[in-house]
């Protein structure tokens, strides 16, 4: 009996293992992952509009003009300086003029021709909360070549320094006085780079406000680029780098009152442009001799018909050209001769009166 519980028991315990062995546990179940995205691409560089290239050219660009700045029209409105700009096989110059700005806080950082790989290339200029880098240029007017002396933004409100910018307290009245000191050689240099140009380089701050948002021209400053690209007075070939429209009051404002001419041009500003127009006057109100719509030039008074004489006459406004009254002989056109006076019959005394009687 002994013999026959140990087997039994032997028995179960090996069905025991058996079971065990044979019946496995159950596997987790699977869990599904989504895999991670991938790394989004590295954001794409900005790339300001101020080294944007809009034109190249074989030739250095003349030296930039002498010329005068025309006074500030009213509050609001910013210097852009003129510059030389190239198309239909030559440069013709683009007038420095006062335009408004696109938005409050922005400034006008001018374009420049930079000389590289053998060629110069235009960079354009651009609005933005900071001046950027011009190349070095001195264009003048508080663009001495690094940064802007000429005015800030106060609130709302642009300040013009009245040290280096031609402002009427009239028209213009948030002003300061404040002294520019400029450690840059003054030269009439137009470009950056190449022989004989300007070895100037972007500072820290200048690269700092190439990666800020910018602005580009306004659609005034394209359309006075246009203007002066049609007008063949403006080519560097007809002016010989001395161009009569040196600088206007406002964009595209070519023939208005208050243009300037650069120092040594061969015409005055408007003097072309006005000739043989009705109540129109070139500058100062002067015409040259023998221009249409002024007979035989200028006449000096009291030798009516004789051309070629200084401009001393005065002239009425609204008047057509020619139609100047000289001084001492009102109502009388210019070149005409007077008529000779009729001369007086002689009276003869009454038969009454005696001889000499008439004279008492």
């Amino acid at each position: 009996m002994a013999s026959v519980a140990v087997g039994l028991s032997a028995a179960t315990l090996l069905g025991g293992c058996v079971v065990r062995a044979v019946v496995p546990a159950p596997p987790p179940p699977r869990v599904y992952v989504q895999p991670a995205p991938p790394p989004p691409p590295p954001p794409a560089a900005y790339v300001a509009p101020a080294v944007d290239v809009e034109v190249t050219a074989n030739e250095a660009p003349p030296p930039l003009p002498d010329y005068e700045q025309p006074p500030c029209p009213e509050d609001g409105y910013m210097w852009a300086p003129g510059y030389w700009a190239w198309g239909g096989g030559g440069y013709y110059w683009v007038p420095g003029t006062w335009v408004q700005p696109p938005r409050v806080g922005v400034l006008w950082t001018p374009g420049y021709w930079g000389f590289v790989g053998g060629i110069y290339s235009f960079h354009v200029g651009y609005w933005g909360p900071h001046i950027g880098y011009y190349g070095g240029v001195n264009y003048g007017f508080g663009y001495v070549g690094v940064g802007f002396a000429g005015g800030r933004w106060v609130g709302n409100s642009f300040a013009y320094n009245r040290t280096v910018m031609n402002v009427n307290v009239t028209n213009v009245h948030n002003t300061y006085n404040e002294t520019v000191i400029n450690n840059v050689s003054v030269t009439k240099v137009s470009f950056n780079g190449g022989p004989g140009g300007i070895t100037a380089v972007a500072t820290a701050q200048e690269r700092a406000a190439a990666a800020e948002p910018h602005v580009p021209p306004t659609a005034m400053q394209r359309q006075h680029v246009q203007e002066a690209a049609r007008n063949p007075a403006l080519s560097a070939r007809a002016n010989g780098g001395h161009p009569a429209i040196a600088a206007t009051p406002r964009p595209g404002a070519f023939n208005a009152p208050g243009v300037v001419g650069a120092h040594g041009a061969s015409t005055p500003p408007g003097a072309a442009q006005h000739a043989g127009q009705p109540g129109q006057f070139g500058q100062n109100g002067a015409h040259a001799p023998g221009q249409p719509g002024q007979p035989n030039g200028a006449h000096t008074p009291g030798q009516p018909g004789q051309p070629g004489q200084a401009n001393n006459f005065v002239r009425t406004p609204g008047q057509p050209n020619g139609a100047a009254k000289t001084q001492g002989q009102p109502g009388q056109p210019a070149g005409t001769k007077p008529p000779p006076p009729k001369q007086a019959k002689a009276q003869r005394p009454k038969p009454e009166e005696k001889q000499g009687e008439h004279e008492k």
